[in-house]
């Protein structure tokens, strides 16, 4: 079977941006990320042949579901298969062909609490690390990105955002199988950055902030989403097992604690501009994602308790610039 994942507009992007001496180092990494076992790549890609590209009528990716309409609007029931072979979709909802992809996660809860905090994206060269499945990039493209790259190492999120790629066909917006480990490093070329909700995965908070600085031109505005506790400065969270039922849980810092370990990265104007719980109206389960889903994370005698017995996801979102 031939791969459906093809990075040669993104190879090109590089040549016309002048970042070519770039390519050899992405496409190794891309290539290691291919050859990695997935016992469920070929289900994973089998279900993408279910799906053609799809001459849209009209993509709209300024609303809360990526849309796009087709001829007739109507996907076949071999293409929805193929979309629910790809379960499970925790960022979304799409509206493809006709078919809503109601995603676990209510991603654009999320980008209506960022959205009017940042800095226009028109004309900006962006990267999102830690995209997922792409919901955001087409977001940003939608505000008027020049282009927008986005890391993740997961081969399912590829797969989904092949395939809504099949329907919106955004040529600015890539998504490439790495993790942040192996981006180039030092690049200082892009306006804007965004990290939603990776930072607390990260064993070495200061060396990921730094990281991320580096990745920025000067001047340019970093975006990070992350889980925080209340309490001041001194207070930073690091559970001594699971968190929310997730395993790789390692800092969660209060909002004054993130904010100086922003300035002590290096950054300056660091503010927080949104604080929101995390709810079962945001997270949950659904057709598309039909495992357990937040509402299992809870202490169900106290839902302000995880169900270790620590304080419930709350998250906020920082933005912060490159001096």
């Amino acid at each position: 079977m031939s791969s459906p994942f093809d990075f040669s507009d993104f190879y090109s992007f590089l040549q016309q941006r002048g970042l070519g001496d770039l390519q050899q180092q992405f496409s190794t990494g891309i290539a290691a990320a291919l050859n990695r076992p997935d016992g469920n790549l070929p289900r994973w890609l089998a279900s993408l042949q279910l799906i053609p590209e799809v001459q849209a009528r009209r993509v709209q990716l300024d609303c809360d579901a990526i849309t796009a309409v087709a001829g007739d609007d109507g996907a076949s029931a071999e293409v929805e298969a193929g979309l629910l072979g790809l379960s499970p979709w925790r960022k979304g909802p799409f509206r493809l062909g006709g078919i809503l992809i109601d995603s676990e996660w209510r991603s654009c809860m999320k980008w209506e609490r960022v959205a009017p905090h940042l800095a226009a994206l028109k004309g900006r060269l962006i990267l999102d690390v830690g995209c997922g499945n792409g919901y955001y990039l087409f977001r940003m493209a939608g505000s008027g990105a020049e282009a927008v790259i986005g890391i993740d190492p997961s081969l399912l999120f590829l797969a989904q955002f092949t395939a809504v790629q099949r329907f919106v066909g955004q040529k600015n917006v890539f998504m490439l199988p790495i993790g942040f480990e192996e981006m180039p490093t030092d690049l200082e070329v892009f306006d804007t950055v965004f990290s939603m909700g990776v930072f607390y995965h990260r064993r070495s908070p200061f060396d990921f902030l730094k990281s991320l600085k580096m990745l920025l031109r000067k001047g340019g505005e970093l975006v990070l989403e992350t889980l925080v506790i209340e309490g001041d400065h001194r207070q930073v969270l690091v559970p001594p097992g699971r968190y929310a039922r997730m395993s790789n849980v390692w800092f969660i810092p209060s909002v004054e604690a993130m904010l100086l370990w922003l300035e002590k990265a290096g950054f300056s104007d660091a503010r927080a501009v949104d604080l929101c719980p995390t709810t079962i109206h945001e997270q949950r389960s659904t057709r598309w994602m039909p495992g357990e889903s937040f509402d299992c994370c809870l202490d169900r005698n106290n839902p302000a308790l995880t169900i270790e017995g620590l304080p419930a996801p709350l998250r906020a979102v920082f933005i912060a610039r490159r001096p």
